[in-house]
């Protein structure tokens, strides 16, 4: 017998679901019926038939995949009507397993398990009890938003092997770090971190002429950075994410500038460049998520 599919399964790519109208009852014994015997095309795994206003979903195995049509040998029918959504969202990438399941989530009932969606250029897809991976972010601000969040957004948009993610921002605030270390003269790593923290502020990638009595809220390479300048550390707080924030809580993505390029991974946790690129987000997620192996996700 054909198995439940497991949470968060959608049809890879979207052209592994069929769209049809029927006219017989949507019942577990009429569909199967319905269907045994019937040709296919050779990459319909999953159909969705509807009748009036209601819709079931049903998985098929076929006689073969070689030849173009293929009889089913055997039906299932996953969801009746009681339990399947139909939701018109014409935004909705359905190719991409997120936007999927945030639609889904929106429209969420008690009963339902499949939900299919009628989204962008027509395309149909369905999610199977969306779960969506819930992985923490790690990321520095200001600027905000983080960049690391928006970038890892953007991976999830478009990497359409990922299942559904749910990104959680865990951030670490300069501008906290600052209030509960006073000081007259504050030292950061960039002008890309400007902020007013209530006192006087430098940043060292101007390579400030004068050694002033400063505090720096940076990371160790901005503290190599600054023994290279003038020859001493001064007092400091780390804003290192890697040091900073527990690695083994939960699946987490962080970033270290002490990584010059690539994606380390530390328990539970997959660590990028501070100044990484979409690849090795990308590479990270996949990891997280169990996309790819360990060796797949360092080396592809």
């Amino acid at each position: 017998m054909i198995p439940d599919p497991d949470p968060n399964t959608i049809a890879r790519p979207y052209r592994g679901l069929s769209v049809q109208e029927v006219d017989v009852p949507l019942t577990e014994v009429d569909l199967v019926s319905f269907l045994l015997g019937r040709e296919v095309y050779r990459r319909t795994d999953y159909l969705v038939l509807r009748n009036g206003e209601q819709a079931a979903l049903v998985t098929v195995r076929k006689a073969s995949d070689e030849p173009l049509f293929s009889p089913v040998v055997e039906a299932r029918v996953l969801a009746g009507p009681d339990e399947l959504a139909f939701i018109g969202s014409p935004e909705t990438d359905v190719g991409n397993a997120t936007a999927l399941a945030r639609v889904a989530l929106r429209h969420a009932r008690p009963g339902v398990r499949a939900y299919v969606v009628q989204g962008r250029y027509e395309h149909v897809n369905f999610i199977w009890e969306p779960a969506p991976v819930r992985i923490r972010v790690t990321e520095v601000v200001p600027p905000e938003p983080p960049k690391l969040f928006a970038m890892a957004e953007q991976v999830v948009a478009f990497d359409e092997d990922l299942p559904p993610i749910e990104l959680v921002a865990d951030v670490v605030d300069i501008r906290a770090l600052a209030a509960a270390h006073p000081a007259e003269t504050y030292l950061l790593p960039c002008r890309g971190s400007g902020v007013d923290l209530g006192g006087e502020v430098a940043f060292l990638d101007t390579r400030p002429a004068e050694r002033r009595d400063w505090l720096m809220v940076g990371c160790e390479r901005s503290l190599q950075f600054h023994r290279h300048f003038y020859g001493d550390e001064p007092p400091r707080v780390d804003i290192c994410p890697r040091r900073t924030r527990p690695l083994d809580d939960g699946l987490t993505l962080a970033k270290c500038c002490l990584l010059e390029r690539g994606v380390e991974f530390e328990g539970s946790a997959a660590v990028v460049p501070w100044g990484s690129n979409l690849d090795e987000i990308r590479r990270a997620l996949r990891w997280l998520t169990g996309v790819d192996t360990h060796d797949e996700a360092a080396v592809g």
